[in-house]
């Protein structure tokens, strides 16, 4: 299993992909470690047709998010609000990340 440059709750930037949702930001709500995609907050939006059920007893069409690659994404520079690509420092057992844009700390 590989380690990967985002994690949950982490803001993102959208690099390619879809035109509606190029340059758009979200927040990061599930990584999917073994297929290498990130579900992003309100993008990459697909509909799909769901059976009535007693979550949804009307059934229909439903948005949802799709899993978006990992490569396709960036991590937001804290100070500039830009893409920016991740240091990784050691201090001890644990584990910073850097943005190399600003040299500030993600969180």
């Amino acid at each position: 299993m590989s380690k990967l440059h985002i994690k949950k709750d982490d803001t993102v930037i959208v690099l390619s992909g879809d035109r509606k949702d190029k340059g758009k930001t979200g927040k990061v709500l599930k990584v999917l470690v073994g297929e290498n995609r990130a579900i992003v907050e309100g993008r990459n939006l697909v509909s799909k047709s769901t059976k009535p059920s007693a979550k949804n007893p009307q059934g229909g069409i439903v948005k949802q998010e799709a899993p978006i690659h990992i490569s396709n994404l960036s991590l937001i520079d804290p100070k500039s609000g830009k893409a920016t690509r991740v240091a990784i420092k050691r201090d001890g057992k644990k584990i910073i990340r850097i943005a190399k844009k600003s040299g500030e700390e993600i969180k």
